[in-house]
């Protein structure tokens, strides 16, 4: 955060407290259905610009530069507007830019969203409800539910949590605490601008068409900046859990299977810290994917192993939130 006083400081102690309140706000409210949310504009924008995209342009060549262009005309949008605001807001109306930094920030936290999502799917689970399971879980996942049995609904529900650790709770996180380290930056446009690569890699970083070309670009720019933050993640808990050895043996052994060089290490660490095997045959539209297996099956996946998960993801936030204000107090004067 940027505070003008008799000339422009950055205030890292102060920032750190947007940090915290964010945390705190996100841990409290989530994102409460039917309020604005960013990630809400940028996919307005990535569905306009795409269907132009896809109409005005044919060739492999013009839909990689169309897509470059989407990526960092969208990146640079959310992070330098929104650093252009909170200065304007700093010198003129500071409580007003405080706020706002912390309600944004807090937006690109999912660690709460996780975690309902994952009670709004156990629920029905817990009295027998597959049917109404069913449909909860087609919200939060891509693959076809309608026919699932209960294995299997539980296995994309951990496979979701794996996932969203490192994507949704743990780089944003990440991203946030080293605009903190650079001075006159702040957690929030740097959060942001992840939360504008990683919303573009959801709605388009395919490899099949139409987006095949299209999405190229911003599913490779969301490998490299997740690449980081998920090796963090997946040593982070290996350490909370005491597994760390399995995590690194398994993750070495099937991480790579995955064609996405961070989703395998993640659902790797959670599946050798749990002890099941994740993977396996889904359904996209009416068609049969095979995603690799990842892990042993030592045991049968179980609404316990959800609940796990979701405190080894609660409990790993906070380490970082616990080491991040250690190393805070040691810098400031």
């Amino acid at each position: 955060m940027i505070r003008i006083e008799t000339s422009v400081a950055f205030d890292r102690p102060l920032t750190f407290v947007v940090l915290i309140s964010a945390a705190i706000l996100d841990f409290a409210m989530g994102d409460p259905w039917g309020c604005p949310h960013p990630v809400q504009l940028m996919g307005w924008v990535i569905q306009r610009y795409t269907k132009g995209a896809l109409r005005w342009w044919n060739e492999p060549w013009q839909l990689r530069l169309a897509g470059i262009h989407l990526a960092i005309a969208l990146v640079c949008s959310v992070s330098l507007g929104s650093w252009l605001l909170f200065y304007g807001l700093d010198q003129r109306a500071w409580p007003v830019s405080l706020c706002l930094e912390v309600v944004l920030l807090a937006s690109c936290f999912a660690g709460r969203s996780l975690h309902d999502a994952t009670v709004d799917v156990l629920k029905p689970l817990a009295v027998g409800d597959v049917t109404v399971a069913r449909s909860r879980l087609r919200r939060y996942v891509g693959r076809d539910t309608d026919t699932l049995a209960e294995q299997d609904i539980l296995r994309a529900l951990l496979e979701t949590v794996a996932e969203n650790t490192t994507d949704g709770v743990m780089a944003p996180l990440f991203y946030a605490l080293v605009g903190i380290a650079i001075p006159v930056v702040g957690p929030v446009p740097l959060a942001l601008a992840y939360k504008a690569v990683s919303t573009l890699d959801s709605m388009i970083g395919y490899r099949e068409e139409p987006y095949q070309h299209l999405g190229w670009f911003s599913a490779r720019l969301d490998d490299v900046l997740t690449w980081l933050p998920c090796r963090l993640m997946v040593l982070t808990v290996g350490l909370l859990s005491g597994k760390l050895k399995s995590v690194w043996v398994i993750g070495w052994r099937d991480a790579r299977k995955d064609p996405s060089p961070n989703s395998g290490w993640s659902e790797c660490a959670y599946a050798a810290i749990l002890g099941v095997q994740l993977g396996g045959q889904n359904w996209y539209r009416g068609m049969a994917k095979f995603k690799p297996l990842l892990g042993n099956p030592r045991q049968r996946i179980t609404t316990q192993h959800i609940e796990l998960a979701t405190r080894l993801t609660r409990n790993c936030f906070l380490l970082w939130l616990g080491l991040a204000s250690l190393g805070v107090g040691l810098v400031s004067p």
